[in-house]
């Protein structure tokens, strides 16, 4: 599947949406539909920060030493 990353950022995105919306309202669900949905959550943010960090279709030629490439290190110190 091309670009995964980002449909799975997508997709963790709608999904704790609309957990929060069903949270937030006046509907009555139980407290394990609701701690359920919580974990599976949590399990899609995790699995969406390993994929984004580990994806193979974003490559650059930065490090860390390269700082931000739109406000250099040296405006830092004034």
């Amino acid at each position: 599947m091309k670009n995964f990353a980002i449909k799975l950022v997508w997709i963790t995105t709608i999904y704790v949406i609309v957990f929060t919306a069903l949270c937030q309202t006046e509907l009555f669900l139980f407290l394990p539909v609701i701690m359920s949905m919580y974990f599976i959550g949590v399990s899609l943010v995790l699995l969406m920060v390993y994929t984004v960090l580990r994806d193979e279709a974003y490559k650059t030629s930065k490090k860390f030493k390269d700082w931000y490439g739109d406000y250099p290190k040296e405006s830092f110190s004034k």
